[in-house]
């Protein structure tokens, strides 16, 4: 197969995938709002159309104008430039059409370039005045500088829509500098004094003049090759160090560090390949050190992102925000992705810039992150085959500079997108918003066909190679580290990361995706969703159950048992796998939630937050036979359907409406409380014992008071029944608690008696219990009025405790209720209406 016919194939397949990729992208609105009733974005096509012209009009041309070219460059930057444009256009369209108009422009630049192969030898002959001249663009930041922005570091110039960032230009110019300046310099710098080297020239070359027309001597080996350099550094490298000095400086000044690392590493990579001296490794290592010290001590920037690097948990929603929201979006890929258009990738900041890695690994999954860099990795494969094959030394440290400045600049950004590495802002060659970067990434393009498209030259002498594949290798190395970061986040942590409260984006599903409802025992709805989709909101139905249901909500998370059923509420459990793999795929998004029914009783419920009033207290109300919960209210409450009125004030009462005093409460029990219930509160442990100084909540104190009333036999507590399944119907839902037999304690072997000597060792233990109701309850109650040793409070609180004698022919029920004042006739008043009530046919 040919060159170009290899070529014209793989950006076939570029143009294919872009295209349905654009598909996607138009089709998304209606698979988010699962119909066809959308706004369907165009403008992205506009992009399409315009890297369709550009891309193939380079290849029409490549084949006259460049013969030989490598087959594989223009593919790759091709699919790299077109992933990007259209997730530009997906994320911003206004962005989208500037960034369609820089590629233009880049596109012309290139075409124009492949027309004048001379471009080569004026970068080479003029280096000096090139880099003086990046070098002069840059500096007039510090007086003219402006950021497009309006706030941040003035690093562009410009005005009117129209910026240049002149660091970007200037990456490319110092490889063009090192690159001719080594190439002139390191075959003159072992020669003795007033005696030039023989040379091998190549067939049809003048000696000692390479393909370019400048000076590629070196001295002679014995066989008549040319020898590696071993002369002394500090002639090389003097004056390369006062250019990339001064342009680290002024780079410093505008506290641009991330482009000032990829100088260094440019810097040092170009000088290794030419020298093959080791110290030059040891120095960079050194320099870096250094480097990441100073920076660390003088620029809070540095520090706050290295300290975000080291533990971004410690202030997720703060100094650590945009990395956390990175790893997030990685997490919410997964292996497939949630598909083009569907994700939520704007939750991230500067996402169609510096982590537009992250936004097309939310969106294309684990599967389309490797898919970039692999690319990148096909990118270091060809650029340094070129360099090896590059017919002089000049063009062969080109090659190779401006394959490590692509390709590190790509792992220093992907690797801040992934925690692997501090965070730095740069862009991704090739794929990134922003207009400077796009033309240096065209013009790094160029450079590189052009070196490549020389069949008629012969490779010049190599005398180190290692140095060459040593440098692809740590290149290929930070890839791969970042392919296996990116699965660790997208598949292993991914799970545990999505469940995260300050995760935005299962909020934002709650919009698109009908949430189940919770139902009471008799299919009353408690709380349920309201609304269409793309506005979907989340209703109570009944206000007092509040701290006890909870809520969901896209600011202030989830609570009570909208958060412990969520994944049966979100679709996620429940449903069959198949369900909720071909849900991801067609609209990225969990099939819709599967309704919940609970063991409330609304009506038993209302009567009991009715008789406890605006006491502050507690009352669970328990079938003592199965545990499941009939009645649990928390008083004082609050309206879920009104957070966002009233969170300030919520968090601020001092009488924690927000707290679900049923099962978060913890009180003193009191010298009147029952010997038989201290008993099994206490795991049989005799009075006196470390183990008896307890702090039961109330449902605590319930399923103690069940176990009485069950023959010694203590229920696990249920508080939800069943799940409605789309095929199945109501299917139960199986508590994780097992019922348990009491222990001996306080006198009883509970196991050994029957359930009416239970009911008389209820008589005989509790010194107030007493019958109501024709003999049919028991009760007890016990107050405490002593101070709290640590805060010094009062912690008055008052226990009535009761339940169903075993000769009871209804549900046996069992009650606790507490009231924070020290009434014991409130609390018995209390108990005893909601014991009547529950006990009403």
């Amino acid at each position: 197969m040919s060159h170009n016919t290899r070529e014209s194939r793989l950006l076939a397949l570029a143009a294919v995938f872009l295209f349905l990729y654009s598909v996607a992208l138009s089709l998304a609105p209606a698979a988010r709002l699962r119909s066809w009733q959308a706004d369907f974005p165009w403008q992205h096509w506009a992009g399409f159309a315009a890297w369709l012209v550009v891309f193939g009009t380079a290849a029409f041309l490549g084949r006259k104008k460049l013969p030989g070219h490598d087959p594989y460059l223009l593919p790759i930057t091709g699919l790299l430039t077109g992933w990007g444009l259209l997730t530009v256009f997906r994320l911003y369209p206004e962005s989208g059409w500037r960034q369609t108009a820089w590629l233009l422009v880049g596109g012309a630049i290139y075409l124009a370039g492949i027309h004048y192969p001379v471009i080569l030898k004026l970068l080479r002959r003029y280096k000096y005045l090139w880099l003086t001249l990046g070098l002069a663009l840059t500096g007039l930041t510090l007086v003219l500088g402006t950021n497009p922005l309006g706030f941040g570091p003035r690093m562009w110039l410009g005005c009117c829509g129209l910026y240049l960032q002149p660091s970007e230009p200037l990456k490319f110019l110092l490889v063009v500098y090192l690159a001719a300046y080594l190439a002139d310099r390191l075959p003159l710098i072992n020669l003795p004094a007033g005696r030039s080297a023989p040379t091998q020239p190549a067939p049809g070359r003048r000696p000692g003049v390479d393909s370019q027309g400048g000076n590629d001597r070196r001295p002679a080996s014995r066989t008549g090759r040319r020898a590696p350099f071993t002369g002394s550094m500090l002639p090389l490298v003097a004056p390369t160090l006062v250019m990339t000095g001064l342009a680290l400086g002024i780079l410093l000044v505008q506290r641009d560090l991330g482009t000032a690392s990829i100088f260094l590493f440019v810097y040092f990579a170009i000088l290794y390949v030419a020298t093959g001296r080791k110290i030059v490794l040891g120095t960079a290592l050194a320099v870096l050190v250094v480097f990441g010290a100073i920076g660390y001590w003088m620029f809070d920037l540095v520090r706050l992102r290295i300290d975000a690097w080291l533990n971004p948990w410690l202030d997720p929603s703060g100094r650590s925000y945009q990395i956390v929201q990175s790893l997030l979006a990685v997490a919410n890929g997964g292996i497939l992705g949630r598909g083009p258009g569907v994700g939520n990738p704007g939750l991230v900041p500067v996402p169609h810039s510096d982590f537009i890695f992250a936004s097309i690994s939310e969106e294309t999954g684990l599967l389309g992150a490797v898919g970039i860099l692999l690319l990148l990795a096909l990118l270091v494969d060809r650029g340094l085959r070129l360099a090896l094959s590059a017919p002089n030394a000049y063009q062969r440290y080109l090659a190779t500079g401006l394959t490590a400045l692509i390709v590190s600049q790509a792992v220093l950004i992907i690797g801040g997108n992934l925690r692997l590495l501090p965070l730095t802002g740069v862009t991704l060659p090739f794929v990134s918003y922003g207009g400077s970067s796009l033309v240096v990434s065209f013009l790094a393009l160029l450079i590189l066909m052009l070196i490549s498209s020389q069949p008629e030259s012969r490779p010049a002498y190599l005398p180190n190679p290692e140095n060459y594949l040593q440098l692809g290798g740590f290149l290929l190395a930070g890839l791969a580290a970042a392919v296996l970061v990116t699965a660790w986040w997208a598949v292993y942590r991914g799970p545990s990361l999505l469940t995260r409260t300050d995760n935005p984006r299962r909020a934002l599903a709650d919009r698109y995706v009908a949430r189940g409802a919770l139902l009471d025992r008799n299919n009353e709805p408690l709380n349920e969703t309201t609304g269409v989709s793309g506005s979907y909101t989340r209703q109570n139905m009944y206000a007092p159950l509040s701290n006890i249901i909870g809520y969901t909500h896209p600011v202030y998370g989830q609570s009570g048992l909208e958060a412990g059923l969520d994944p049966y509420l979100r679709g996620l459990d429940g449903n069959s796998a198949l369900s909720i793999w071909i849900n991801h795929l067609l609209y990225g998004q969990p099939p819709p939630g599967l309704d919940v029914r609970l063991s409330l009783d609304l009506g038993m419920q209302r009567a009991t937050d009715r008789l406890l009033g605006e006491t502050k207290g507690s009352a669970v109300l328990l079938n003592a036979e199965n545990g499941e919960i009939l009645s649990m209210a928390s008083h004082p409450t609050y309206d879920a359907n009104q957070l966002d009125s009233q969170w300030e004030e919520l968090i601020k009462d001092p009488d924690s409406p927000l707290l679900n005093r049923a099962t978060q409460g913890a009180y003193l029990t009191g010298s009147g409380l029952s010997p038989a219930l201290a008993a099994i509160l206490t795991g049989g442990n005799p009075p006196g014992d470390p183990a008896a100084d307890i702090l039961p909540s109330p449902l605590q104190m319930a399923l103690a008071a069940a176990a009485l009333t069950n023959g010694g036999l203590q229920p696990a507590s249920q508080i939800a029944l069943a799940l409605e399944t789309p095929n199945a119907g109501w299917l139960p839902l199986s508590t994780t608690n097992q019922d348990n037999w009491l222990p001996e304690g306080a006198g009883l072997s509970f196991q050994a008696l029957s359930a009416q000597e239970v009911a008389a060792a209820i008589q005989n233990l509790a010194a107030t219990d007493t019958s109501v109701e024709n003999g049919t309850t028991w009760e007890n109650v016990s107050c405490t009025g002593n101070l709290d040793d640590i805060t010094g409070e009062n912690q008055d609180a008052c226990w009535y405790v009761a339940g169903t004698l075993p000769d009871w022919q209804g549900t046996p029920l069992a009650l606790a209720v507490v009231i924070e004042n020290h009434s014991p006739e409130a609390v018995r008043q209390i108990g005893r209406q909601i014991m009547l009530a529950a006990m009403q046919p």
